[in-house]
């Protein structure tokens, strides 16, 4: 990492308060350039609290843009952060009114030319889109990191149609804890104590509104880019990994957007910045990438961004299972095209009898985090243990060329089930030849859904259908001598949550089941000439990272209660622990995730977090504690939820509530 100390401008930063048109203000720090002529905007939009939470990753790009020669701007979503108002729910109309409001703001400034970029990574990746998707003017393009354009299927709630338990629930658990912060004082004044209660007030656990839809309605539709990627005016610079939940946007975007106005990047990266060095990498010079896809677009600078490749892709070579990776070996590739004529479906027939499978309720306990960060615990293990719960596939690479994928493989199941509802699973692993087993890639059907996201049809008991579906995209190859492995099971927890009934599993049929997997060709006129420039950053923030005494928690531990049959996944999910700032804010942050299930029973899912949250000013007598709880178990007729939120000034309660639900299992 290059940390960038001297730019072509000296820089100058100032928060200001952007008003809206109902009378709220929303909270806004802005770096510029030190120059008397007007420069363009860029903009990052969230939730997150600029002042203390995304401040540590704020200082390391902001500034850098505003060192060449861009308005950099960040910005607390309404009800969130110093910013005021009240929370609703993700991306809601409001919010994206908001976004609109703070585009046109920004290019009506005297020190802005009027054109505006967006960026930013998950939440502000997602609403740079969907605010791209509504046009403003000013909104000339946009880079969007680790983002999904389908709300339904592409983000934390369900998968394949069915309740994703682990981030549905994990989630909204987490935005429980984070609306109920308060300002702080330090920004907002006196007022801060009244506006924290006004906010507490609105606050509803997200759960409750996620879990009433549980097919692909209206209220998903709204937001997701992909009902009308023809409504994105901005150019696209989409960007992913291939260890992020939400890579498949990248190659949705480069096929339906315009080839004139989009590009896409695909590394071996986790959820995060591609210049952040966090575990995988190889990390790039991303603040530098963006700048010519900004001064290409903002600046009408003719910089070449546009003769890259419409695709560049990261292609894994084959690596033993481990839950970390500093680096990935591999190469970078390029297409011109997308869907590419280099790529070929290739279809791996199944052979056999037919099979029955009964997954325990446990499998998928070595299924590794839904969103990587970059932790120590957060990949796959060793795969055999769950191959050894599922049926497998093998189709042995012969010598000579590797088999090298690149994109969305699919899979044709022919299944019979003896009950109304099931689901399956299917992972892709490389199969080395010391027997050990690395996931490449998986995916998933609720089969109530196999005839679209938007209907739950039960299955005609006792009968076989084929259902085809796809899984996440991938680049990978598959050296000689390896094998390819497609395991299938009835079960995943704690990903996908199970449906009572489905410990029955079903049967499946290898006559007309096949495995189809994008195949690669070479393109030596696109491959071998994709460089990145090393990552840099503008100086750090400062932040101090104290020891304290307590002991810290594994990652993720796996505890199985022999006599009871029960299994227990604990997470810790290492967001932030305890950090101080230089302005003096003694900030300190526990969570915990645990998930529980019995091997035969279905309905004994359950899901549980907790988190501990502290803001301390000294200097001010300031105080203030958040904890909050969140339960999801079921029955067979529901889901039944629990949530409680308690806020503490000084030791004092300030706040308590409580939410029991109990909503009802239509689908999902």
């Amino acid at each position: 990492m290059i940390i960038r100390t001297a730019f072509p401008y000296e820089t100058t930063h100032e928060d200001v308060r952007i008003p809206m048109a109902d009378g709220v203000e929303l909270y806004a720090r802005v770096w510029r350039p030190v120059t008397d002529q007007p420069v363009p905007a860029l903009l990052e939009y969230l939730p997150y609290r600029l002042t203390d939470w995304t401040a540590p990753r704020d200082w390391q790009r902001h500034p850098w843009y505003a060192g060449h020669g861009y308005a950099s701007v960040r910005v607390d979503v309404r009800g969130h952060g110093c910013s005021g108002g009240r929370p609703g729910d993700e991306y809601d109309a409001r919010e994206l009114a908001d976004g609109v409001a703070v585009v046109e703001w920004l290019a009506a400034q005297p020190w802005c030319t009027g054109s505006v970029g967006m960026f930013g990574i998950s939440w502000g990746g997602c609403n740079s889109l969907q605010i791209a998707a509504l046009a403003p003017e000013a909104l000339k393009a946009v880079v969007t990191v680790c983002s999904t354009d389908d709300r339904y299927d592409n983000d934390v709630h369900y998968m394949g149609g069915s309740v994703l338990a682990v981030d549905m629930h994990a989630w909204a658990a987490t935005m429980l804890a984070f609306a109920s912060r308060p300002p702080d004082p330090l920004f907002v004044g006196d007022g801060w104590r009244q506006q924290w209660l006004d906010r507490l007030e609105a606050v509803e656990p997200l759960v409750h509104t996620w879990l009433s839809h549980q097919t692909r309605d209206a209220y998903w539709r709204h937001g997701s880019v992909c009902e009308d990627y023809g409504a994105i005016g901005a150019a696209v610079l989409a960007v992913g990994g291939w260890h992020d939940p939400y890579r498949d946007t990248v190659l949705r975007l480069v096929e339906h957007l315009p080839s004139g106005r989009v590009r896409g990047l695909i590394g071996p990266w986790s959820h995060q910045y591609p210049d952040r060095g966090l575990p995988p990498g190889p990390a790039i010079g991303f603040l530098q990438e963006t700048l010519r896809w900004w001064d290409h677009w903002l600046r009408d600078i003719d910089n070449g961004v546009m003769d890259e490749p419409l695709l560049r892709a990261w292609i894994s070579d084959s690596h033993p299972p481990a839950t970390v990776y500093e680096e990935l070996p591999g190469r970078w590739v390029g297409e011109k095209a997308w869907p590419s004529a280099s790529v070929i479906p290739v279809p791996y027939v199944f052979q056999g009898a037919p099979v029955d499978v009964a997954s325990p309720q446990h499998t998928g306990m070595d299924a590794g985090r839904f969103f990587p960060f970059g932790n120590d615990a957060d990949l796959p293990p060793d795969q055999r243990e769950e191959d050894a719960k599922s049926a497998c596939f093998e189709f042995p690479v012969a010598a000579g060329e590797p088999v090298e994928i690149l994109g969305r493989p699919s899979v044709t199941l022919r299944l019979r089930l003896d009950v109304p509802y099931g689901q399956v699973v299917a992972r892709l692993c490389d199969v080395a030849p010391d027997g050990t087993s690395t996931l490449v890639t998986r995916g998933a059907l609720n089969l109530s859904a196999r005839q679209g996201r938007d209907r739950a049809v039960p299955w005609p008991v006792g009968s076989y259908e084929d259902v085809t579906f796809e899984l996440n995209g991938i680049g990978h190859a598959f050296p000689p001598g390896h094998r390819i492995r497609l395991a299938v099971s009835s079960a995943y927890w704690p990903w996908i949550w199970p449906r009572a009934g489905s410990e029955a599993g079903w049967t499946l049929d290898p006559a007309g089941s096949a495995l189809t997997l994008p195949v690669r060709a070479a393109s030596p006129a696109v491959d071998g000439g994709i460089v990145f420039e090393p990552p840099e950053q503008a100086p750090p923030l400062g932040v101090a990272f104290p020891a304290t005494l307590d002991e810290p928690r594994p990652e993720r531990v796996v505890v199985r209660d022999v006599a009871r049959g029960t299994w227990r996944l604990e997470v810790d999910p290492r967001y932030g622990g305890t950090r101080v700032y230089p302005d003096g804010l003694e900030f300190s942050e526990d969570a915990e995730e645990v998930y529980e299930i019995q091997d035969a029973d279905a309905l004994s899912a359950r899901a549980r977090s907790q988190w501990r949250i502290r803001l301390h000013r000294p200097e001010l007598g300031w105080d203030v504690r958040v904890e909050t709880r969140a339960e999801i178990s079921c029955d067979e007729g529901g889901f039944l939820t629990s949530n409680e939120v308690v806020c503490r000034e000084g030791g004092e309660v300030v706040f308590h509530r409580t939410w029991e639900r109990r909503l009802p299992r239509a689908a999902g």
